[in-house]
């Protein structure tokens, strides 16, 4: 029952990307976000799965590989946005 929880709430804030995601693929607007945010959080993500996969956790594994795409999306766009490659 708790990991059936964990999925849920896996995948409730993994989802809650998707709109931003596709936002941005279609608009390529990313001003309004922070690059340093970004590049904090996709790593953070990052380690998130590290952990989850060294600890077997099937939510955790789920979610972060998930929000580590959606987010690492995001963040290229903004890296060329800042970057200047558009």
């Amino acid at each position: 029952m708790i990991e059936y929880i964990g999925f849920v709430a896996a995948s409730l804030t993994t989802l809650s990307f998707l709109p931003q995601t596709i936002q941005i693929i279609k608009t390529r607007d990313t001003k309004s976000i922070s690059l340093v945010m970004y590049i904090m959080f996709v790593s953070g993500v990052a380690l998130w799965l590290t952990y989850g996969m060294y600890k077997g956790d099937k939510p955790l594994i789920f979610a972060n590989t998930i929000t580590l795409i959606l987010s690492s999306i995001i963040l290229v766009f903004k890296l060329n946005e800042v970057f200047g490659k558009k």
